[in-house]
């Protein structure tokens, strides 16, 4: 059984418009794949497919063993502590140290104080920010933000990590800092990564399954792929 399968998704907004269109993806456990295409081709509404931010209209999606299509809203919670988020926009809460933004989702999730100290300063040591536990999000650079974002999303051990344009306000030097943080998450800890990006230079560098998503559709899907 893959990690994640799609079968035979669309998704249609009340506005009228499709999102999806009757599309089957299957993502075995420990890969690495790259969602491209324009704006507006789709590939937002798979990823918020697969941590449950949307629904499909029709079809089925399964996580982790997990049918996401069939889960209640309170239960989503349960499916969301097993995948890490990284947005574009960083979503650090500014009144807290980087240790407590990492912290926080632990504590929300009832982890023991305990608990928590060992998978935080294990979670920033993997992104190279062990010695900024007491900075806050205003005194660190953008490379060094989204590096903390990476961190809350991994310090729980999640099997699946989504990433949702995490370089789109990143300078190019900065950029291939965080994907290598990524990539080396991605071998180091077996955690199985989806990216959207527009990033043609990080594809293609990176040399990873593309899967390109336009109008609605799986386009094409090419293992060691690039962005055209």
């Amino acid at each position: 059984m893959e990690f994640i399968e799609l079968k035979d998704c669309s998704k249609i907004y009340k506005n009228g418009v499709t999102g999806l269109a009757n599309a089957s993806l299957s993502i075995s456990k420990g890969e690495f794949v790259f969602i491209i295409g324009h704006t507006a081709s789709g590939k937002s509404t798979l990823i918020k497919l697969l941590y449950r931010e949307e629904k499909p209209t029709t079809g089925s999606v399964c996580v982790g063993g997990i049918d996401v299509t069939k889960l209640r809203n309170s239960k989503i919670y349960k499916l969301r502590r097993k995948i890490g988020i990284v947005f574009q926009d960083f979503k650090l809460l500014p009144k807290l140290t980087v240790y407590e933004n990492v912290a926080y989702p632990l504590a929300s999730y009832g982890y023991k104080t305990s608990e928590i100290r060992p998978l935080v300063l294990s979670a920033l040591e993997q992104v190279g920010l062990k010695d900024k536990t007491r900075s806050f999000p205003h005194q660190l650079s953008g490379g060094e933000q989204q590096r903390v974002c990476i961190a809350r999303a991994i310090v729980n051990k999640p099997r699946l990590l989504i990433c949702d344009e995490p370089t789109g306000n990143l300078d190019p030097e900065t950029s291939k800092e965080i994907m290598d943080v990524i990539s080396d998450i991605n071998k180091n800890l077996g955690t199985t990564v989806v990216m959207a990006t527009h990033d043609k230079e990080i594809v293609n560098r990176m040399k990873k399954r593309v899967v390109v998503v336009k109008e609605g559709l799986i386009d094409k899907d090419t293992q060691k792929g690039s962005y055209k």
